[in-house]
C-alpha cells in the first residue's frame, strides 16, 4: 500500500494519513482483475488519446491537482485542455492525483459548478 502515500499526498510535509483511505485503496486494488490491471497500465502509459481529445466536441472539465506525484500537472493537465475545443481547466495547488477523496467537497462543488453552466 505505499503507492496510496504518493497517491494521496500522504507523503507530504504535516499531511494526516488516513488509513481508511489507504485500507480501501487495497480493497479497491483486489476488487479487480489482474489481466484488468495489466492492461489499465498499457492504456495510459502507452496509448497517445490525443486525437480523441481533438475529435470532441462538447465542454469537457479538466481536473487535475497541481501536487499529483502519479500523473504531473503539466504533463498531462496542461497539455489535455490545450487539445480540447472546449476545454476547461481547474487546477488546485497542493492537491494530489486522489483529490477527489482527499478534497471531495472541492470536486464536488467544481463539477456541480461545471453541469449547471
Amino acid at each position: 500500500m505505499d503507492l496510496t502515500l504518493p497517491f494521496y499526498g500522504f507523503n507530504r510535509p504535516g499531511a494526516k494519513v488516513s488509513e481508511a483511505v489507504r485500507t480501501n485503496w487495497w480493497r479497491q486494488g483486489m476488487m479487480g482483475g489482474v489481466k484488468a490491471a495489466y492492461d489499465c497500465i498499457y492504456q495510459f502509459s502507452q496509448v497517445d488519446y490525443s486525437d480523441d481529445l481533438r475529435a470532441l466536441d462538447i465542454p469537457v472539465l479538466v481536473l487535475h491537482g497541481e501536487d499529483d506525484q502519479i500523473v504531473p500537472f503539466q504533463n498531462s493537465g496542461v497539455k489535455s485542455v490545450k487539445l480540447l475545443k472546449h476545454g476547461k481547466l481547474i487546477s488546485d495547488p497542493g492537491f494530489p492525483h486522489g483529490m477527489p477523496t482527499t478534497h471531495a467537497d472541492v470536486i464536488n462543488a467544481d463539477l456541480l459548478a461545471f453541469f449547471k453552466s
